[in-house]
């Protein structure tokens, strides 16, 4: 124990530089916990609530073409297809075109049965398909707006304009779903979006696909696609989970960007605390001389050098890990309820993995100065 309390005090005896270290190392393994639990995410199969026998079904090509509504049809056609159900990105705002928010157009008979997952009273959804502009909210969405049932909700559009090209479409609040942690949209009647808007009648954004043996998911895919491969509009199948990683990753490959901000986040804390530990090595010279010259062997004396420069990454790295786990829950709250966001939730490999570089982290500024340490000669040491 009295080695460990010389440590501690070796390594506290300029606490403002070693403060300063402890908090700029904290921060970067706050970041390495965050974004390094994003990477593995989406480097790993995204699990979405209820979509286990569900495929989606969209334009081959880009996101944002359209599909033949036959499809819907000819694809509930097949034989270990249980129920289909589409919908399409509306591109919607709320009262500020920087207000945006998810908005498809469905058809609720079919949607709810498909969406399983999604909850929704039998008065709110029979009200939803007896008014023809009727539009459904998540029940927090409703609570932060303050909608109620019966209440006409401007609604401007950046992509579909009405017949008559205005750009505000109005619908009337017919009620609220329970979404689950994974979704949440307001939902409006395809019927009357189809025949309200300007152009491209008959079109669906893509298709949501319910199978009987969710087993046979990519073999379903497959043969979807082979339905559709040589026509005007081919289409890409994939299980639900995929087809939002597809999605997500339209922004840019998610994991390269998150290792590089990383790598040059912990290139810079190497430098950073390198040179304190060198720093510090310096200004202890002849105290490690001194503590030769009172008996401690060359093999001890460097491994006090090596242990405080561990402890000074992995303190941080212990309470970064401490902290990361609370906070990654109100992250992953504030993403899943933007309108693109995706579940989050802190990885146990990457709370490990902090540690783990910690350690090595620490070996490494560690280990030129142990061994300059345990080399050094008392008479140089001490030599004025």
């Amino acid at each position: 124990m009295k080695y460990l309390q010389f440590v501690w005090m070796n390594l506290f005896r300029k606490p403002l530089r070693t403060t300063l270290t402890f908090f700029s190392l904290f921060v970067a393994f706050i970041l390495f916990v965050i974004l390094g639990s994003v990477t593995v995410i989406f480097n790993s199969d995204i699990e979405m609530e209820g979509g286990e026998n569900r495929l989606q079904v969209s334009a081959k090509y880009s996101i944002i073409d359209d599909l033949p509504g036959s499809y819907v049809q000819e694809i509930q056609a097949l034989p270990d297809v249980e129920l289909v159900t589409h919908a399409t990105w509306f591109g919607a705002y709320y009262q500020d075109e920087r207000n945006m928010i998810p908005l498809f157009p469905i058809e609720p008979d079919t949607y709810f049965a498909v969406m399983d997952e999604l909850t929704i009273s039998d008065e709110d959804y029979e009200r939803m398909l007896s008014v023809r502009r009727g539009m459904l909210a998540p029940e927090t969405m409703a609570e932060e707006y303050g909608w109620q049932v019966g209440d006409l909700i401007p609604i401007g559009a950046q992509i579909y304009p009405m017949n008559d090209g205005n750009m505000t479409w109005e619908f009337e609040f017919a009620g609220t779903y329970s979404a689950g942690q994974d979704f949440g949209a307001i939902l409006v009647n395809y019927d009357y979006f189809d025949e309200a808007r300007q152009f491209g009648r008959g079109a669906i954004g893509w298709l949501i696909v319910k199978v009987i043996d969710s087993d046979r998911l990519t073999d379903i895919a497959t043969q979807i696609d082979k339905m559709y491969v040589n026509s005007s509009d081919p289409t890409r199948s994939a299980p639900e989970a995929e087809a939002f990683r597809q999605f997500m990753n339209q922004y840019g490959n998610i994991g390269l960007m998150m290792t590089g901000i990383l790598s040059a986040v912990f290139f810079t804390i190497l430098l950073l605390t390198g040179n304190t530990m060198s720093q510090s090595f310096r200004e202890r010279i002849p105290e490690l001389a001194v503590l030769k010259t009172l008996g401690f062997t060359d093999t001890r004396v460097s491994i006090f050098v090596l242990i405080e420069a561990v402890l000074l990454c992995l303190i941080p790295a212990l309470v970064s890990v401490g902290i990361a786990i609370p906070l990654g829950s109100v992250v992953g709250v504030l993403l899943e309820s933007m309108p693109f966001g995706f579940p989050f939730a802190i990885q146990a490999s990457t709370l490990y993995s902090a540690i783990g570089i910690a350690a090595l982290l620490g070996c490494l500024i560690g280990l030129i100065p142990a061994i300059t340490a345990k080399r050094l000669s008392i008479v140089d040491a001490l030599r004025p």
